[in-house]
């Protein structure tokens, strides 16, 4: 439970943002003076219609856009601090990737304009595309992909940094009930972490799954806020829940009411499950029944990078290598044979190799999972730098 004199991740008071045209004259007042502040270890509903405010407040935040007025600040810090980026993970409304980079590329990259090492970026891509569902088409073109796939791509690129603070604007748009699902547990997962977590949605029913507190914007200005208990409950009703009952009892139970409160039973109905309930119960039993489909696979838990601490990783890593050793020395041996092996005779071996046929190619690939990247496209992305190991001199 984190301390109430923690400081906030973020904090906003008097927030204004007021746009204006070439002549400096008011063209829509977009933030009203709203004040908030979002404490570490929780997950914050930003909720309102369109038009309210909600995308405009988070460009504010990641320093995307100058507030007119007001206080606000991000880990202590002004938005616009460069090095704020790098503890933030941000998946926008509309995921702009690079239409012709595959999964594990467009990864690759997001990782290298972070300083990861090629490891880390390695391990983190493949545990990543495992979670989302997307290790069978790893090395497809984006641009290929539905509006659910490549919203999947988008939230692995938010958490290939492991941010410390992540906004996500409409993460479940475009996704199925079981991408849905996954989302609201990776989110409660990431809590267990103590993650921070700005959750922007128009779906209600996500919101209220998984937030601990929110405001709700209207016009620019903060209607309603407080935690989800609070804002949903019914003071004007009272829920009685017991096994199925008689009718002779449920008339004696509504004698009762009227000769104590002077009321009846407003409504009897029987207890129906969620409708994504039923939906998850039929995907798993045919996923059971080894039904072919050409959709998402099945799609893996929590990365682990992801789900656990640092002091648990070292543990867990310590107990695999005391149970294989030998296994642990043969991968050190291959590993450091590796690093001395230069990127230009690795190109001229692969340029002397017979070149396969390309749908073998794609098959075998797909079996193996996740290759090498190559670096061509995104050295010229990020600005034509030639990709290194940090362990290789500057």
């Amino acid at each position: 439970m984190v301390s109430n004199t923690t400081p906030p991740i973020v904090e906003a008071v008097g927030l204004s943002k007021v746009f204006r045209d070439f002549w400096m004259r008011t063209k829509a007042r977009a933030v009203d003076h709203i004040d908030f502040e979002i404490r570490p270890g929780e997950i914050f509903g930003l909720l309102g219609p369109n038009g309210s405010g909600k995308s405009t407040t988070i460009k504010m935040i990641l320093g995307l856009l100058h507030k007119t007025s007001g206080r606000l600040v991000v880990f202590g810090k002004a938005p616009s601090d460069v090095m704020v980026k790098k503890h933030i993970g941000f998946l926008p409304e509309e995921s702009y990737l690079y239409r012709y980079l595959n999964p594990v590329e467009t990864l690759d990259y997001y990782g290298r304009l972070f300083g990861l090492d090629r490891a880390t970026r390695k391990s983190r891509t493949e545990e990543l595309l495992e979670m989302v569902g997307l290790t069978h088409v790893a090395h497809r073109a984006i641009g290929e992909f539905s509006k659910g796939m490549t919203r999947r791509i988008g939230i692995a690129q938010a958490l290939i940094n492991d941010p410390e603070f992540l906004i996500l604007d409409e993460p479940t748009s475009g996704l199925d009930p079981i991408g849905t699902k996954q989302v609201k547990d990776l989110l409660l997962n990431l809590k267990a972490r103590n993650k921070t977590i700005l959750l922007s949605s128009h779906l209600l029913a996500d919101v209220q799954d998984v937030c601990d507190r929110m405001v709700m914007l209207y016009g620019g200005t903060i209607r309603a806020e407080g935690s989800v208990h609070d804002l949903l409950e019914d003071s004007n009703s009272t829920v009685i829940q017991a096994p199925r009952l008689k009718p002779t009892t449920i008339d004696r139970i509504e004698k009762v009411l009227q000769e104590e409160e002077g009321v009846g039973i407003e409504r009897i109905s029987q207890p129906r499950q969620r409708l994504e309930d039923l939906f998850l119960e039929i995907v798993e039993a045919a996923q059971r029944e080894h039904v072919e489909t050409s959709g998402v696979t099945d799609t893996g838990g929590t990365a682990d990078f992801l789900r656990h601490q640092e002091g648990e990783a070292l543990i867990d890593t310590l107990v695999s290598q005391s149970e294989s050793a030998e296994d642990v020395r043969s991968v050190e041996v291959v590993q450091s044979d590796t690093t001395e092996i230069d990127d230009d005779v690795l190109s001229s071996l692969v340029d002397a190799a017979p070149a396969p046929e390309v749908r073998a190619s794609e098959v075998k690939q797909a079996e193996q999972g996740p290759a090498e990247v190559d670096h061509s496209m995104i050295d010229d992305l990020i600005g034509g730098e030639p990709s290194r190991d940090d362990s290789e001199p500057a």
